[in-house]
């Protein structure tokens, strides 16, 4: 693979020291293969299984399940499923889909609820950062509730509202034009509106973290020019390796990183390579540039789909999906990338970090740290205006 090491130049101490430290700590990591909970399917080095059991595992972007049909939310999950969930590593997921209206999103919020609710034993829902440590602590995976577009806020209340539901992170726009900016396939990208720039005022105000992965360009760059918080990209890729519209640019990377956000990288084929193959090596490939770019403490994972990926979809619903894309999407025969299409694909990327000689530390960060330090900052409300002192006004 290219980029095998996360810096180009000679080894420095510290990853000589981190290195030895591994090889150490995990002597068994080239030797031993181990499956996860008893699980069928791939097995992974002793050092891989031991990181994603300790490591707060945050997919910024993975849905519970890709369905369009309308019992696809209110279907009870399967033993299978449910032990394809616990065996899956996770210990967040961001749950978040583009809607266009106020009543969709309310219908979506419902109704992940409501599963959540029916499966209280599997996933806490997330009010507060702390709720993912006491998620992984439980054993439960943290859902975190999103929506993958602005458009339902319809006035600037409404992010104080949504966010009382629990709606704890929202895109600007999806990849169209809306009130508030541009989307990344727009013939052409105005950046963040006036309205826009109220409603992120707003969401920093109520604690709600912004995401920009699917807007374009200019709106990208004025939303992190405009937030007060730190911000996130939860699920795009890095155009540097791969030239699709809804990666980002390197401009874009360090001006996120200068507001101290996180990148999440997916694994959606078309926006890993534009070219075969396309496998989990690829994905580290981008992990590592933004590392290089920016610093390690400013990547994470977004991996955009459910467990299984998007290719065992019926081929009906299969090809609804590519339909509702624009043909810049170019999408390929497949969507999922090679060796991150099952459950258990975290262990295969933490197994590739592994054995790019990443150390411990610095893949916890990759994992969840990263996103973990940026929720708890971006979630905390704003402290309210201090009362103005009325002595003297003959009060």
């Amino acid at each position: 693979m290219p980029n095998a090491n996360r810096f180009p130049s000679r080894p420095t101490r510290r990853t000589m020291l981190a290195a030895a430290a591994a090889t150490v700590a995990f002597p068994m990591v080239n030797f031993g293969r181990y499956s996860v909970a008893g699980a069928a399917g791939p097995t992974y080095s002793a050092r891989t299984v031991e990181l994603v059991r300790r490591a707060l595992v945050v997919d910024m972007l993975a849905v519970p399940r890709i369905d369009f049909t309308p019992e696809g939310h209110s279907r009870p999950y399967s033993e299978r499923e449910l032990a394809d969930f616990r065996a899956s590593g996770l210990s967040a997921m961001h749950n978040a889909v583009g809607v266009g209206s106020k009543e969709e999103a309310l219908a979506f919020l419902a109704a992940q609820h409501g599963l959540a609710g029916r499966h209280a034993d599997l996933f806490l829902l997330v009010d507060e950062a702390a709720d993912l440590d006491r998620a992984k602590q439980a054993g439960r995976i943290a859902m975190i509730m999103g929506l993958q577009n602005a458009s339902p806020f319809e006035a600037v209340e409404d992010v104080a509202f949504f966010h009382g539901l629990g709606l704890r992170c929202a895109q600007l726009t999806y990849n169209s034009q809306n009130r508030l900016g541009s989307g990344s396939t727009d013939r052409a990208d105005g950046g963040v509106s006036s309205y826009g720039a109220e409603i992120i005022a707003e969401m920093n105000r109520v604690g709600m973290l912004i995401d920009v992965s699917h807007c374009g360009d200019r709106t990208t760059l004025d939303t992190i020019a405009l937030t007060t918080r730190p911000m996130a990209i939860t699920h795009s890729n890095c155009r540097a390796l791969a030239d699709h519209p809804r990666n980002k640019s390197d401009e874009a990377i360090r001006a996120l990183a200068a507001k101290d956000g996180v990148m999440g990288i997916t694994g959606v084929r078309m926006f890993v390579r534009t070219q075969e193959p396309t496998n989990v090596g690829h994905i580290a490939d981008h992990i590592e540039h933004v590392a290089r770019l920016v610093g390690i403490e400013h990547v994470g994972i977004g991996s955009d789909a459910d467990l299984n990926g998007y290719d065992d979809m019926p081929p009906a619903e299969y090809a609804k999906l590519k339909a509702l894309y624009t043909a810049s999407y170019a999408f390929r025969q497949r969507i999922d990338t090679d060796g991150f299409d099952h459950p258990r694909k975290v262990y295969d990327l933490t197994e590739e970090l592994v054995r790019r000689r990443h150390g411990d530390a610095d893949i916890a960060l990759i994992l969840g740290g990263n996103f973990r330090r940026l929720l708890g900052a971006a979630w905390t409300p704003a402290a309210p205006a201090a009362a103005k002192d009325k002595k003297g006004l003959g009060e």
